[in-house]
């Protein structure tokens, strides 16, 4: 089935896809890339104030000539940016050329000073009408203990790192969010082939995405699909962003696949030096130079007794 929407705690709906403007994006023009995404089926930009990128989302809407009812958008409060909650929601609606974003976090629980004083800021900010729907982001499940002994409106989202390797680990905070309503929202899923090649969770996924026809990439965001989890992800490529909606239109992972992942990812990720050596493996199919480089420097490095990454 294509990508929906989920209704929300609050009543509202959300898209269960986003386009990502942080990561290597940060602090750079995304007005063209935003605008292809929006182009490609994405209907749902996600941003921050420490991105740096509100400005250029807003632009690339504009130029979409989108509806407001048409896209939804995702920002988030740091006290690095704005004093307080209400400051930074009003510099955000500036930055983005709208009255009001669909979902407002808080983007780390370090970006706060009391996590309780600022949830009942992001209730206000609700309230009064800024921000159709407020959650947060990286809370971890004693964080959001703390907010809930004070909430009157539950967090609708919490976005959060999430990927094979580290779910066992966040499997705490993802079923208190579900007991409670809340959303979970994943970013940083594709780790396993962009940071952790050559990996336990790689044999599963490369099952499963042969079994369906697919690519490794799909594979995770099934996985994710599977565990009824939002998903953020970002590219520069055209073909990669018709990549990822594509997803919508295939069927599940079976519970044995979804089973096979679970436990290949409990094994945790492969050392930092297997990585730099699969790298320098796979560039000396394109490069022995580059990967006679790559080799000499792992090996310094592990002589120096130096971590690699």
């Amino acid at each position: 089935m294509p990508f929906d929407e989920v209704t929300l705690n609050d009543g509202n709906k959300m898209p269960t896809i986003a386009f990502g403007t942080g990561s290597k994006w940060k602090r750079q023009d995304v007005t063209s890339l935003v605008g292809q995404a929006l182009e490609s089926g994405f209907s749902h930009v996600d941003t921050a104030a420490v991105y740096e990128t509100e400005q250029y989302v807003g632009e690339a809407i504009r130029e979409s000539g989108l509806g407001r009812s048409e896209f939804f958008v995702t920002t988030k409060y740091a006290n690095v940016v704005s004093k307080t909650i209400p400051e930074g929601i009003q510099r955000s609606l500036e930055n983005l050329g709208l009255k009001q974003v669909d979902l407002y976090l808080i983007h780390f629980p370090m970006f706060v000073s009391d996590l309780q004083i600022a949830w009942k800021e992001m209730e206000t900010v609700q309230a009064q009408g800024s921000a159709k729907s407020i959650g947060v982001s990286n809370f971890a499940l004693k964080d959001l203990e703390t907010i809930m002994m004070v909430a009157n409106v539950t967090p609708a989202v919490n976005q959060i790192s999430l990927n094979p390797y580290n779910y066992a680990q966040m499997k705490p905070t993802i079923d208190y969010c579900k007991k409670h309503g809340i959303a979970v929202e994943a970013y940083s899923s594709l780790a396993p082939i962009t940071r952790y090649p050559g990996g336990p969770v790689e044999a599963p996924l490369k099952a499963a995405a042969e079994r369906l026809g697919i690519t490794p990439v799909q594979a995770i965001f099934l996985w994710l699909r599977s565990k009824n989890v939002i998903i953020v992800t970002t590219t520069s490529k055209k073909e990669h962003m018709e990549e990822y909606l594509a997803v919508g239109d295939l069927g599940p992972l079976t519970e044995e696949e979804v089973a096979a992942i679970d436990e290949a990812g409990a094994k945790g990720p492969p050392s930092q030096v297997s990585v730099a050596l699969r790298r320098g493996y796979d560039r000396a199919t394109s490069s022995p130079s580059k990967a006679l480089l790559t080799l000499a420097a792992a090996s310094f490095m592990m002589y120096q007794g130096l971590r690699l990454w």
